[in-house]
């Protein structure tokens, strides 16, 4: 480790690579160059960033932020960021959204307007105030002979009367008393006690609460000039929240470095920011908000909006086969529009239903009326006059119908119309979707913008997809494997019949999982780690095994305790009774919030199985991702399967079994439980290449039958057994 990071690192020796990753991630910063940087899970990628980020930072008077969208890394990026504090003190802030923060309960927009009206309200009653001292003084002179003071105070009285009148409007408004307090305190002792340590969200609040202040706002004040921010990637990944939140640091983006963790993530979490969506009960709304209103654009909005809600109705119905109207339900559900040969049904019907002067013009018209509507509900919640902050449909239809016009022919656009069933009147009603297939419109041009970007992860190679996919150019790579003796673990590939979709039925594939399964439970001393293709198929094998939510004490699982998880489980509760269990099994999903960024040390678990490759389920969407991903690489073979598909699908893998073997002294079974994973020629579903060298080297192949063996004798060498093993 360089001299000059060590200042930053809070513990006394690095971990294996851990100094070289640090040093090498100085220099490329120094160099202004992004970095690829993955690292095996438990290996200490985060310090290996934030150190020379933080070092480079104080140098170059920079600022760090750090982002990641797992809630459980938040929390290490707090515990990592108070060790630092600890050795070498940082001004560091955690950042979150509003809404956890506020202690009213309002939305965005509704914030925005009473924070205005507060501030008008503060800022006219110290005018008050120093309007009335003025007159006092005017007058005093005045009554001494001035005849100048005596005009001047008729002026200042007329001021006075004004800004009276101004606060009498305001006083019967809407105002937030919170955000008062901020603005009438000097909040010293509150930026005293914020820096003198690293402060949660969660401890900002309470804080806040005990005092009758807003702790959102004075947080957003108190951003200027901090060494650290450790935030969600929505406050980098959404243009409009990232402009805000540099104006927040005052920093010109080119003064911030940011750290990504997680970062095979990003590329989803860009897609949902860049996507756009209209509804059509928003529709419906905007055509009430225009009825009868005395306004001359009215009637140009009127025929565009809903010649566009029309064409909405018409795309859905004219889409639905026989029987599928009958079938939606209260979850979104897509309805196919693009064709291949011409503009999407959507669009097409748009075209036909339309009668007016121009769609460009009139929805233009439309954007300038729904402006002028939502400054007349801004101005009745600020005067009291309504008790929320409405907003204008009308605005948000015509700017999404000129985002739709202009957008949906692009490469990368994919026009979708959704439907689901109203829970309350039972009435269908639609959706139409801008969905954004290829991630670097968002990110590429983040990338660009700030000083260098390092991107985190157990799971980002191949680092030219990653590359290309988020728009970086020529960044800087390094890999880091799991430096802990190899002789602590072992990864078989074990040749279960596929898992595919058209076989889970199967009772003869049934029952060789169930007995793989089985048999790792038994063998394990200690926890097992089951992940499955879904929740469903977790439940699956859960029963199979005897799982009935009580401990189990057949012999085929061993007598271990049986846990189960799905969608609707509190998974840190569930989590916690695993850890503090001596010999359990938990069944989940790999699509669940446990297969990533959240850690079993040690006897937390002593196996993993992955049972399956975790293919998504292959959509519309997700086969338009991949022509996307082919007409934009086309000169690679097969890039939409590989860039969409294959790659994703690997990296849940991965970072599925890097839930154990978290430290040097850690040990433990990894199993590949699926033909595909092994030597055996599946064509195009072989994955086992898609996996990085070092980790492909390290599988072993092995029948189903003859695991429980090798894991026996693993376990024996290592005396983990509490007594006799059990017998194969």
């Amino acid at each position: 480790m360089a001299e000059t990071t060590r200042r930053f690192f809070p513990y006394e020796s690095p971990y294996p690579n851990q100094g070289e990753a640090m040093t090498r991630i100085a220099a490329a910063l120094d160099d202004g160059d992004d970095v690829l940087f993955e690292g095996a899970p438990g290996t200490g990628k985060t310090l290996s960033a934030l150190v020379p980020a933080l070092e480079h930072a104080r140098e170059e008077d920079r600022t760090v932020v750090i982002t990641t969208n797992v809630h459980q890394q938040m929390r290490q990026f707090v515990e990592e960021a108070r060790a630092i504090n600890d050795e070498e003190e940082i001004r560091a802030v955690v950042f979150k959204g509003k809404s956890s923060m506020c202690h009213i309960g309002v939305d965005y927009q509704e914030c925005q307007t009473l924070r205005d009206t507060t501030r008008e309200l503060v800022e006219d009653e110290a005018e008050k105030q120093e309007l009335e001292q003025q007159q006092r003084e005017l007058l005093d002179a005045s009554r001494e002979g001035d005849a100048a003071a005596a005009q001047r105070r008729e002026a200042v009285m007329e001021e006075l009367e004004e800004v009276e009148d101004r606060i009498e409007d305001v006083e019967s408004a809407n105002i937030c008393e919170h955000y008062r307090n901020n603005l009438l305190g000097d909040n010293e002792e509150f930026y005293e006690w914020l820096y003198d340590g690293v402060r949660t969200p969660e401890e900002i609040y309470e804080y806040a609460d005990r005092n009758e202040l807003c702790g959102y706002e004075l947080l957003k004040e108190g951003m200027e000039a901090v060494d650290l921010v450790v935030c969600n990637y929505h406050h980098l990944l959404d243009p409009n929240i990232r402009e805000q939140f540099f104006r927040w640091l005052d920093r010109e983006p080119e003064r911030v470095v940011t750290v990504f963790d997680e970062a095979h993530n990003i590329e989803s979490a860009a897609r949902d920011h860049a996507s756009r969506s209209l509804t059509e009960n928003t529709l419906d709304s905007a055509l009430d908000e225009l009825d009868d209103r005395d306004d001359s654009r009215a009637d140009a909005a009127e025929n565009v909006i809903g010649a566009f809600r029309d064409a909405l109705v018409d795309a859905y119905e004219d889409g639905f086969a026989f029987g599928e109207r009958e079938q939606v339900d209260e979850h979104w559900s897509d309805v196919p529009i693009a064709n291949d040969d011409a503009r999407d049904d959507l669009t097409l019907a748009f075209l036909r239903n339309y009668e007016g002067k121009g769609i460009d013009t009139e929805t233009e018209l439309a954007i300038q009326l729904g402006e002028a509507i939502d400054e007349e509900y801004e101005e009745a919640y600020k005067n009291g006059e309504a008790t929320s902050r409405a907003e204008s449909s009308t605005l948000a239809a015509a700017r999404f119908l000129a985002t739709w016009m202009e957008e949906n022919a692009e490469l990368g656009q994919y026009p979708v119309v959704s439907v689901r069933r109203d829970e309350g009147t039972d009435e269908i009603y639609g959706r139409a979707e801008l969905y954004t297939c290829i991630p670097r419109r968002v990110t590429e041009a983040l990338f660009d913008e700030v000083y260098a970007s390092v991107l985190m992860s157990a799971t980002l190679r191949p680092f030219d997809v990653a590359a290309d996919v988020l728009g970086l150019d020529d960044p800087v790579t390094m890999a880091y494997g799991l430096e802990y003796p190899e002789e602590h673990r072992r990864t078989y590939a074990a040749g279960t019949p596929a898992l595919f979709a058209s076989d889970r039925g199967d009772p003869e594939v049934q029952e060789s999982v169930s007995a793989l399964v089985s048999d790792v439970v038994e063998f394990t001393p200690g926890n097992t780690l089951l992940f499955f293709p879904s929740y469903s198929e977790a439940e699956r094998y859960y029963g199979r095994l005897g799982g009935t939510g009580q401990p189990v004490g057949d012999a085929d699982a061993g007598g271990a305790d049986l846990l189960l998880d799905g969608s609707d489980v509190d998974t840190d509760d569930l989590r916690e009774r695993f850890v503090h269990s001596d010999d359990a099994a938990l069944f989940t999903s790999l699509w669940g919030t446990l297969a990533e960024g959240v850690s079993f040390d040690g006897d937390d678990a002593r196996a993993v199985v992955v049972v399956g490759v975790p293919y998504p389920h292959i959509d519309d969407r997700l086969e338009a991702v991949q022509d996307a991903y082919d007409r934009a690489y086309g000169d690679r073979n097969d890039a939409g399967w590989r860039y969409a598909v294959e790659i994703p699908t690997v990296r849940k893998t991965r970072q599925a079994l890097g839930r154990v073997i978290r430290s040097p002294e850690d040990f433990g079974v990894r199993v590949l439980a699926d033909k595909r994973y092994t030597r055996a020629d599946m064509g195009r579903f072989s994955v086992r290449d898609t996996f990085p060298e070092e980790e492909r080297d390290e599988l072993i192949d092995m029948n189903p039958e003859k695991l429980k063996f090798g894991m026996l004798n693993f376990y024996a060498d290592r005396d983990a057994y509490d007594g006799a093993p059990p017998e194969p």
